[in-house]
């Protein structure tokens, strides 16, 4: 769950940039904090806008091609902060930011590009 200050600003990042599809949104009432669910494929994030909510997340995602990925994303207006870069670790990684400072960091393991 990352907290957000505006689900349409957040909505338009995540769905309009990085290739997620919005599955669901819940609000108690008008004027009260949204609470959204979006996807993209077999990952599922939540986004909310309640004040009690943690901010300043780092989600880590693992991918298959994380080079693809990256120039998919900057086709579609997403700024990469870091990479793709190949991590001692045996990762390839980029680093992005959502509109309200939540790292994303996607990966893939090195070794089984390799295979």
């Amino acid at each position: 769950m990352l907290q957000i200050s505006n689900v349409e600003r957040s909505c338009e990042f995540y769905c309009g940039k990085l290739g997620f599809k919005k599955n669901w949104q819940h609000q108690f009432e008008p004027g009260l904090p949204r609470f959204v669910s979006i996807s993209r494929g077999a990952v599922t994030l939540f986004l909310t806008e309640h004040p009690e909510s943690a901010s300043g997340a780092l989600v880590y995602l693992y991918v298959e091609d994380v080079d693809a990925l990256a120039r998919e994303l900057q086709s579609h207006g997403a700024i990469i902060d870091q990479g793709p870069t190949s991590q001692p670790w045996g990762m390839r990684e980029i680093q992005l930011h959502d509109p309200d400072g939540n790292r994303l960091r996607l990966g893939q393991d090195i070794e089984e590009k390799k295979s």
